[in-house]
């Protein structure tokens, strides 16, 4: 049923079932936001509401006022109507759905962009939680395998913890919603977004933005306005609003942009070196898709928002942010003056202390309170004894007392804790801003556009393959590179099904040790997760590719030092220890906080915005804006920015970005000066990595059967692993040459192809088999001597003429489709004509070899004989017959993985010869 605002009218059919005790008891109280009956206009609803009415046979039915524009009911529940819009994004549209599904929900949307869904719902608890400085707002996001069709990998077969990607995202949907959030508003309220649909070609993460923005701002959540978000990429010249996957893929740009309809409160993007001017045109490009969205959620507002409850909203008393400046001005004055950070933070602690005690404990009496009011209550009893009568008319006037005038005391005024605290957080930030603005001084003595100090050095840890600790101020990061193969890479499982490796990945540590308290310590948080991957993909364009560098780099920055930029800090940090590790990076790369002070004309200043450089972390905690800038003298390669305010202009974004640059310049001038320097060599503990390129044929040889071969080598010549791929490119990680040298040896004999009529000297034999002898001709390579071709004259069995570990010489007669050999010892002996010849020969006579290569030369159809011969014998034995099947059937099962592609490269092979 529509709302009516007119009329505030809750229809029941007796009134037993209107107090039912499992109902919401906000029905009960109808000046609640959150009622039905609620409204701006009056607090209070029409006792008829109690009582028994008519009803019609539809049954329950509610009538809920709202303010015009507001929440549609349908139905005896009074959900909201189903409603659908179709918003233009870029070069299509996004279709915008509620009142389908999650109706319970304060607000719940549904978002498509191709085939690619995202639930988002809005809750918040029935009751005020207790206030804090901090809105307790909480979002989870979480993709869906079954989007795309799949189901985990893991043992439960459902969705665990949320993974590094998720946490990401969650934070991309927290950042921007936060500063739109009105303060006195303490009720818990929970963001859920799930990815239910997923076409491979539409991201999720900016559409799970927009879609949270369009859910809050159709919830009861007082928020002063709406909020969406885009992705910018960048084709050659031409920026892309929400690009596929397939245009990322080519892409100098991942910007994520999120603001309302005038301003921009978070920017998030990664790039390779591109200049601020470009930035610049990105994010208008993305503000101007913002806005068009905004426009039309308005709209959408109109028609199917809730009223928000602003009634709820609670802030401290006015009076006391005058009674805190009174009791702690000048004391607060000092304090912010004292330039250490932990010193400062102490005496802040303490002079909070001390308000907290007046204002709470002892009672607050302001200082303009008459003299000598301890003496008013004393002057008040006097008073009362020494009245007198006052006749009037010869009679007595009992009820007519008359007490002197006299002043009384004050009464104390008493606060809550909860207040104080936050008033005196406000206050100090007051101060400190006014101390910039005015003073041209910050806490520490650096102007707006200083940088603090900075020290660093390299080569810190000896057996870390590359280490270096970055001070800047104090902000401290010991940075740690280790080198590693392909098996130290980081996997990650996504919605696509294509498992993707990391060869270069950044973990970002913030113990509580580093600002000198006691904290939780274990699995990493979401801002540690979101502080390292920010680091990571601004030191990423600098690697070299992995042709170049076969190596896996991971980076540990653990900072042991924090007051601020401590991801800036990783940068920098990580970039002197991937030098000291010998990675050939292409630049240095480093990184800075900027901050921002609005609003200056309220301390004195011209009213334009105060840029401050390098900012501390007081100057984050009481700023404006949170800017981090990272890249070299020519571009950037990483950015964040977070607004604590209602949002910023380009103008003021150029301002920023200008000033960084300078910043950046004077930083890499200061890490020159690195003493001791990075080594710029790989560290003698680090692995050794040879590639070698093999035929991709070949690769199977290298593997072997169930990976026998490749274990084998690896456990013969003693190098760490061997890896191989499709295209057949192998990769040896060993801990010294020597190993892999010999595993190089290894791998080139058994993928060197071998052709008909080459001869092997001095062969071992391997093992013998009931249909003739196996002959390793190379390490790691093996062929098979029929019984036939190993003398001139008929054997009953293999054993009469040879045995296990006696060298003999043999001639390749062929190489079958499978590439497994065919050897003959009988093509070597002198007379192959006369049945006697040779019959006991000794294995191995050189002389009698080297004849017979000669006559081989001169006389090819004297091999033709033997190996005729050969074939009648292997086809007429039965008893060989099915041996020789079972063989090649078993050593058909092996799996391709790479091969020898010339005599001219090297090769290692990781897999069992299947020869015979």
């Amino acid at each position: 049923m529509l709302a009516n605002p007119n009329s505030c009218r809750l229809h029941c059919p007796n009134l037993s079932q209107f107090l039912h005790p499992n109902r919401p008891k906000c029905f009960l109280f109808p000046n609640c936001p959150r009622s039905p009956c609620f409204s701006s206009k009056s607090k209070f609803c029409n006792l008829s509401l109690l009582l028994p009415r008519k009803t019609s046979k539809k049954g329950l039915g509610i009538r809920a006022l709202s303010e015009p524009g507001g929440v549609s009911s349908s139905g005896p529940q009074g959900y909201p109507q189903p409603y659908s819009v179709k918003i233009p994004v870029g070069d299509r549209h996004i279709l915008v759905e509620t009142g389908h599904i999650g109706r319970q929900a304060s607000a719940s949307v549904t978002v498509t962009d191709g085939e690619t869904i995202v639930y988002t719902s809005v809750c918040l608890a029935d009751t005020s939680s207790e206030p804090s400085d901090f809105f307790p707002l909480s979002v989870h996001y979480q993709e869906r395998f079954s989007a795309a069709g799949r189901t985990s990998g893991g043992f439960f077969k459902r969705e665990g913890r949320a993974k590094d990607h998720e946490v990401l995202i969650c934070r991309l949907i927290d950042r921007p919603l936060r500063p739109t959030m009105l303060n006195g508003f303490y009720h818990e309220t929970q963001i859920l977004s799930w990815v239910l649909s997923y076409d491979g070609l539409h991201s999720p993460d900016s559409l799970a933005v927009t879609a949270a923005g369009i859910a809050v701002a159709l919830s009861e959540v007082p928020n002063s306005k709406t909020v969406a978000g885009v992705r910018i990429g960048l084709l050659g010249d031409k920026f892309i609003v929400n690009p596929t996957t397939k245009e990322m893929e080519d892409s100098e740009l991942d910007l994520l942009v999120a603001g309302t309809d005038n301003a921009i409160l978070m920017i998030e993007g990664y790039c390779d070196f591109l200049t601020e001017e470009k930035l610049l045109q990105a994010v208008e490009v993305g503000q101007d898709a913002i806005r068009a969205i905004c426009n039309e959620v308005e709209a959408l507002v109109k028609k199917c928002g809730k009223p928000k409850m602003l009634d709820a909203i609670k802030l401290p008393p006015p009076e006391l942010y005058n009674h805190v400046e009174e009791i702690a001005g000048d004391e607060l004055v000092r304090a912010l003056q004292i330039k250490g950070k932990i010193p400062r933070r102490k005496a802040l602690l303490s002079l909070e202390g001390e308000v907290l005690t007046i204002l709470t404990e002892k009672g607050y009496v302001s200082k303009d309170a008459a003299p000598g009011g301890s003496e008013t209550i004393l002057d008040i009893f006097e008073d009362e004894e020494e009245d007198e009568e006052v006749v009037v008319d010869g009679e007595v006037d009992e009820g007519d007392v008359h007490i002197k005038p006299s002043s009384r005391k004050s009464t104390p005024l008493f606060f809550s804790e909860v207040d104080v605290k936050l008033v005196f957080k406000e206050v100090t930030s007051k101060f400190l801003r006014r101390r910039i603005v005015e003073g041209g001084r910050r806490s520490d003595g650096r102007t707006p556009y200083e940088i603090r100090p900075i020290n660093s050095k390299c080569g810190l840890l000896p057996r870390a393959h590359g280490s270096a600790l970055f001070t800047r101020g104090e902000t401290q990061s010991l940075a740690v590179v280790t080198l590693g193969d392909k098996q130290m890479a980081q996997r990650l499982d996504n919605l696509v099904g294509d498992d993707e490796w990391k060869r270069f990945y950044l973990q970002y540590t913030f113990p509580p040790s580093c600002v000198g308290e006691v904290g939780r310590t274990g699995a990493p948080s979401r801002r540690e997760i979101g502080h390292g991957m920010l680091a990571e993909r601004a030191l990423e364009p600098i690697l070299p590719s992995e042709d170049d560098f076969p190596y896996t780099i991971r980076v540990e920055s653990t900072i042991t030092e924090s007051n601020g930029s401590s991801s800036m800090a990783s940068v920098c940090g990580g970039c002197l220890a991937l030098q000291d590790a010998g990675v050939p990076i292409k630049s240095s790369i480093v990184g800075i906080a900027m901050g921002m002070v609005l609003e200056t004309e309220e301390f004195g200043g011209n009213g334009a915005p105060l840029i401050l450089s390098d900012i501390t972390g007081s100057e984050d905690a009481s700023g404006d804006m949170d800017f981090k800038v990272a890249g070299n003298e020519d571009g950037v390669t990483a950015f964040q920015m977070d607004i604590k305010v209602s949002g910023i202009t380009l103008p003021v974004m150029r301002e920023a970005l200008l000033q960084a640059k300078d910043g950046r310049k004077h930083i890499i001038a200061e890490m020159l000066k690195c003493s001791p320097p990075p080594s710029r060599s790989l560290s003698m503990y680090a692995p050794l990595i040879h590639i070698m390129k093999v035929n991709p044929e070949k690769v199977n040889l290298i593997i072997g059967s169930g990976g026998k071969k490749v274990k084998s080598i690896i456990e013969e010549s003693g190098v760490d692993a061997i890896d191989t791929q499709d295209d057949g490119i192998v990769k040896i990680t060993g801990r010294d040459l020597s190993s892999i040298e010999k595993s190089k040896a290894i791998i080139t004999n058994l993928t060197m192809v071998p052709s008909v009529g080459d001869i092997f000297r001095n062969c071992e034999i391997k093992s013998i088999v009931p249909y003739g002898v196996f002959v390793e001709i190379a390490p790691g390579r093996e062929g098979l001597c029929h019984i036939s071709e190993l003398t001139s004259e008929w054997l009953a069995k293999a054993e009469d003429a040879v045995k296990v570990g006696d060298r003999i010489d043999v001639k390749l007669i062929e190489v079958n489709e499978k590439g497994q050999l065919r050897l003959s010892r009988k093509a070597l002996l002198p007379d192959t004509g006369v049945e006697n010849a040779s019959a006991k020969q000794s294995t191995g006579d050189s002389n009698d070899v080297a004849s017979q290569e000669t006559s081989d030369k001169d006389s090819p159809k004297r091999e033709e004989l033997p190996q005729k011969k050969f074939i009648r014998r292997l086809v007429s034995t039965a008893k060989d017959r099915p041996n020789i099947n079972k063989d090649k059937t078993k050593k058909s099962n092996s799996k391709v993985a790479s091969s020898v592609s010339s005599k001219d490269e090297n090769t290692l092979v990781n897999g069992e010869a299947n020869i015979g």
